[in-house]
């Protein structure tokens, strides 16, 4: 007995077709969208490639586009064999090739779930790349004359300023790291002299950060130097006062940036798999109701459609049976081989 079968007449077999017609070019469209945003993924990739030593994966956006190339490319034939399925003519050159056509987009549906996995465990690689990136970005903050490093200060203030971050885990990197070229150092002044000496490796730190941390929407001026030097300012606590800068690291900001990017991609290919099951569905029942069709001569006549031609327990049974007797088959080739050999 079918699974979920259903009776169709003409005017029914008319709806469906025009229906999945409309069903299959919103798939396009979809495919086309999840075209775009992998295209965007990998260009803010390519962005962010000096925050991350150059050591992203673009693994994920390179699958996106491609599936979305896919998507729009099978969801176009869908439409196409819908369209002609009306046309008795038009339509008996696509049938052969339907079934072939719904197993296809069986396995891409599998194939779409795996990259939607896929973009909810790489935010885990993300994070990593960002925490050795960033560690490295404020390290070189100061290195403008150094080859390959020459636009890493202009980066990172950038990304300070546009993702309203401070330092790697938070502001207090900056004070770990000397982010002044000696270049720009007056080492004739005394003060600079004996925090240069005073320090084991030489380096000069202070508590200060870089312009691009200062919070604009602060009322006070931007306090940017001896952060943790009280007397230093007017009317300041570093310990209890909310500071003007930006208090959030960048590897956090910056994370959440991507981890979002990345879920929404995720959830928008799983969305594009129940769009693609739903397709698959009704071709299956447009075909198996024109194959039906008591009097193909005449239009009028009733059919039935349905989803498999057998229940689910015999479908899943005569599966099982084709690939024991393939594996059976391949286990026997082989065995008389061995001897030819």
């Amino acid at each position: 007995m079918p699974f979920m079968p259903l009776k169709f007449n003409l005017q029914k077999r008319v709806k469906l077709a025009q229906g999945l017609w409309i069903l299959y070019w919103l798939s396009v469209l979809a495919g086309v969208v999840l075209l775009g945003l992998g295209v965007f993924f990998k260009v803010e990739l390519r962005k962010r490639s000096e925050l991350m030593d150059e050591s992203e994966s673009h693994l994920v956006p390179n699958l996106l586009i491609l599936a979305g190339l896919l998507a729009a490319a099978l969801n176009a034939f869908g439409g196409k064999v819908c369209h002609d399925s009306l046309d008795p003519l038009k339509y008996a050159k696509w049938k052969p090739a339907l079934g072939r056509f719904l197993l296809g987009c069986c396995a891409f549906n599998v194939l779409l779930l795996l990259l939607a996995l896929l973009c909810f465990l790489m935010q885990f690689a993300v994070y990593l790349t960002l925490s050795q990136g960033l560690k490295n970005s404020v390290r070189f903050y100061k290195d403008t004359d150094t080859p390959g490093r020459c636009f890493m200060k202009r980066t990172l203030d950038l990304t300070q300023i546009e993702f309203r971050c401070c330092g790697g885990v938070n502001f207090r990197d900056w004070f770990e790291v000397q982010w002044i070229s000696n270049r720009y150092l007056d080492m004739s002044n005394g003060e600079v002299k004996d925090r240069v000496m005073s320090n084991v490796e030489g380096k000069f730190l202070m508590d200060s950060v870089p312009f691009s941390c200062c919070n604009p929407g602060s009322p006070r001026p931007c306090i940017q130097h001896h952060l943790t030097n009280n007397s230093a300012h007017y009317d300041y606590d570093h310990r209890s006062e909310e500071l003007n800068i930006w208090t959030r690291g960048c590897r956090e900001a910056l994370f959440a940036y991507f981890s979002g990017l990345m879920s929404a991609l995720g959830a928008l290919v799983a969305a594009i798999v129940l769009l693609q099951c739903a397709d698959m569905a009704g071709l299956k029942y447009l075909s198996t109701a024109l194959e039906t069709m008591s009097d193909p001569e005449n239009p009028e006549c009733e059919s039935e459609g349905w989803l498999l031609e057998k229940s689910v327990k015999e479908t899943l049974v005569e599966m099982l049976a084709k690939i024991k007797t393939l594996g059976k088959s391949n286990h026997v080739q082989e065995g008389d081989e061995a001897p030819d050999a």
